[in-house]
């Protein structure tokens, strides 16, 4: 395993537990075997050949791993990543899609080209005596996620998005990041702590993510309460209070909408 405080390279056998208190974007490649798994509420499978990037580990879930499974890991910070990420808008919308489907299948020649970008993390990792070491580090990153935005253009399309709506969009998202949609549930508050409209905001969520401001607001309370409910020490009362909802009957009602099932059945 090679590490820093920013960056880890690592495998399968030696890989991080995803309860890790500090947070880190993982970049898997599959070397071999077959995994799947459950990330934002849904299943994913990945097979040899191909790369995952999952922005927020917290939100694996129900990994089963075959038998020969084996993988190449990155982990990075998200202060790293952003440090080394160029100044283009497809990284918003590079995101944007990966929460929504981590897995990229590539080609063989894209799968020589990852591997090299992984074993060059590594060899800038060990190289510590170099004089310049942070810098060949972000250097050896950026060529990475450059590869990463190239992979995922020629496999879903490219789509301009101007430079306003990919900062609306990064700055909401941050909101949600941090939290926000406990206290926050209406598109008008984020519209107007970004000093646009709510129609605006949602106009461009929905053109930069296909999915109006809405959607993102409950996908992050949904998948946080479900977290939650899976914690048994906590009450109803106690989750639906955590979010500030007007009564468990309301709290009940949001999450049969959002999940199918009300709470109690959600947790049998």
């Amino acid at each position: 395993m090679e590490t820093t405080s920013d960056i880890i390279v690592t495998d399968w056998n030696r890989r991080l537990e995803t309860d890790i208190e500090d947070e880190y974007l993982a970049h898997l490649f599959c070397v071999s075997g077959a995994c799947r798994y459950t990330f934002n509420g849904k299943t994913f499978e990945m097979h040899a050949g191909d790369l995952s990037i999952i922005r927020k580990r917290k939100m694996v879930e129900n990994v089963a791993a075959s038998d020969d499974f084996q993988a190449e890991i990155i982990y990075a910070k998200p202060g790293f990543i952003e440090l080394c990420t160029p100044q283009s808008n497809y990284g918003m919308k590079g995101s944007l899609a990966l929460f929504l489907n981590p897995v990229m299948h590539l080609s063989p020649e894209q799968q020589s080209l990852c591997r090299r970008n992984f074993k060059m993390l590594a060899s800038r990792l060990r190289d510590t005596s170099h004089r310049f070491y942070r810098e060949t580090l972000i250097n050896a990153m950026q060529n990475a996620i450059l590869d990463f935005f190239d992979f995922h253009a020629r496999l879903y399309g490219e789509n301009d998005i101007s430079t306003q709506n990919a900062s609306i969009m990064s700055r909401f998202l941050r909101m949600l990041e941090a939290g926000s949609y406990r206290e926050h549930r209406e598109v008008s508050f984020y519209a107007d702590s970004l000093c646009v409209t709510a129609k605006y905001l949602s106009e461009v969520s929905k053109k930069v993510s296909g999915y109006a401001a809405n959607y993102w607001i409950n996908r992050y309370t949904i998948l946080d309460i479900s977290r939650l409910l899976r914690d048994k020490t906590l009450s109803l009362v106690q989750i639906s209070d955590m979010f500030g909802f007007s009564s468990t009957a309301y709290f009940s009602r949001y999450v049969q909408h959002h999940l199918g099932v009300n709470p109690t059945k959600y947790r049998e």
